[in-house]
């Protein structure tokens, strides 16, 4: 039997959030979704409020994955602990609160969801996030695994799909917000993206109003991110999956404006 994963690129901030509130349920029901990951991070520029996780998760997510700016917004913290549809990556050294890792029933099927952070230019204070994987991967029983793995290097994230390939159903890279062209099944049947691009307004960078990157390029002091208005996108990529073997047969970007 086949089953569709939707996985969709970091929501950045209110114009992105309200682009998902308005496009997502309807990709859902054209494209036959089971069951869809989405990466939260930026829906407040640096981390998400309470609020705005549960409006994603509200949305149509069943699953809202996080990355470096996680715990951007401190009051987070207590709702990570007591909502298992939210995530952090699994690989924060401490006593993070939270978990990185989740196990969610689809009408039987259990779909194993890890959130993984690159150390690479990122978060070199996190724990090797390829031996973690080893970890988590040991640990209860699925069907299928899904893998965010927030990082910027594309070397670090092309390292970790073959590392993984055939160990889990699908990965994908988040955090550069800028989708690649690279959506493969690789050799042993990993569905694999090394990154969904965004959900945010299309005339910005990154999601953020344009004049206020090129100040800073300019020698302009940092400031709170500000978010531009206009026509946004909704980027991802559709990953299906055999239930015979647990791996991918298929990916498709997605770009919904």
């Amino acid at each position: 039997m086949e089953y569709h994963i939707l996985a969709v690129g970091d929501v950045v901030m209110e114009p992105g959030l309200r682009h998902l509130e308005r496009h997502l349920r309807s990709l859902q029901k054209w494209k036959d979704i089971d069951f869809t990951v989405v990466n939260g991070e930026n829906a407040a520029g640096v981390g998400l409020t309470r609020e705005q996780a549960e409006r994603i998760y509200d949305a149509g997510a069943d699953v809202v994955t996080l990355g470096n700016h996680a715990f951007g917004k401190s009051q987070i913290a207590d709702f990570l602990e007591d909502t298992p549809w939210l995530l952090r990556p699994a690989n924060y050294t401490g006593r993070a609160p939270g978990r990185g890792c989740g196990i969610y029933d689809l009408g039987g099927v259990c779909i194993r969801v890890l959130n993984l952070i690159g150390r690479c230019d990122l978060a070199w204070g996190a724990d090797n996030p390829f031996t973690a994987a080893d970890r988590l991967l040991g640990t209860g029983e699925a069907d299928f695994t899904l893998v965010d793995f927030h990082a910027e290097a594309t070397s670090e994230k092309l390292a970790m799909g073959y590392y993984l390939d055939g160990r889990v159903s699908a990965l994908w890279g988040t955090h550069t917000h800028v989708p690649t062209a690279d959506e493969r099944v690789c050799p042993k049947g990993t569905g694999y993206i090394t990154d969904l691009g965004m959900t945010g307004v299309i005339e910005s960078v990154l999601g953020i109003d344009p004049r206020q990157s090129v100040e800073g390029f300019l020698g302009g002091l940092p400031g709170r991110y500000r978010a531009p208005e206009g026509p946004a996108k909704l980027q991802g990529a559709i990953f299906t999956l055999d239930s015979a073997t647990g791996l991918c047969t298929a990916v498709e970007r997605v770009d919904v404006r």
